[in-house]
């Protein structure tokens, strides 16, 4: 996994609760790496897992809601960092359409050994899009606090809705349905 993707979940806990309970998660977590990450390291997924988990116990937050949180603050540290990835894109449709196409293509040219998850369109129209996620690492809530940051991000939060279907099939792949009313 990235290293982009630790360092933005220490800075999100930096800033929601503080600095030292961020050093005592870590600390607390037993992480090989010791907290030591960079934004081009690239860190077993399990660490995330075991900060994720540390997290959960110390601020008694359900590790899905964690996940969920993390996801809406990464996709702001996105936008942020690589406007370039928003930019001719007109909805939250048609954006997380081109995540493996477009974006994700994007992210092997800077990152040849990235590990990235799979959103395989399944179908897009103006009005629905159905992609299925699929991720070894099994981070389906992170998934969804990405996309309901990008429903925002694009302003169409009551504009477009989303449903998260878990599908019963090997490796536990997610359907997300996105309407535009």
């Amino acid at each position: 996994m990235k290293g982009i993707v630790f360092t933005k979940f220490i800075e999100m806990v930096e800033q929601t609760w503080s600095t030292d309970f961020a050093d005592q998660m870590i600390e607390s977590s037993g992480v090989p790496s010791g907290g030591a990450y960079t934004a081009v390291g690239t860190y077993d997924h399990h660490e995330m897992v075991a900060l994720v988990s540390t997290l959960s116990e110390m601020s008694g937050t359900p590790v899905p809601d964690l996940l969920r949180a993390y996801g809406r603050y990464l996709l702001g540290q996105f936008a942020t960092l690589y406007p370039g990835f928003f930019e001719n894109m007109t909805s939250s449709l048609d954006f997380v359409a081109s995540i493996d196409a477009v974006i994700h293509v994007e992210v092997r040219k800077l990152y040849a050994d990235a590990e990235l998850p799979k959103f395989e369109v399944l179908e897009h129209t103006e009005k629905i899009l159905r992609v299925k996620y699929r991720s070894d690492r099994h981070l389906g809530d992170l998934a969804e606090g990405l996309l309901e940051a990008c429903i925002g991000y694009f302003g169409e939060s009551g504009v477009v809705t989303y449903e998260r279907v878990d599908l019963d099939e090997p490796g536990k792949p997610i359907c997300f349905i996105l309407r535009k009313a």
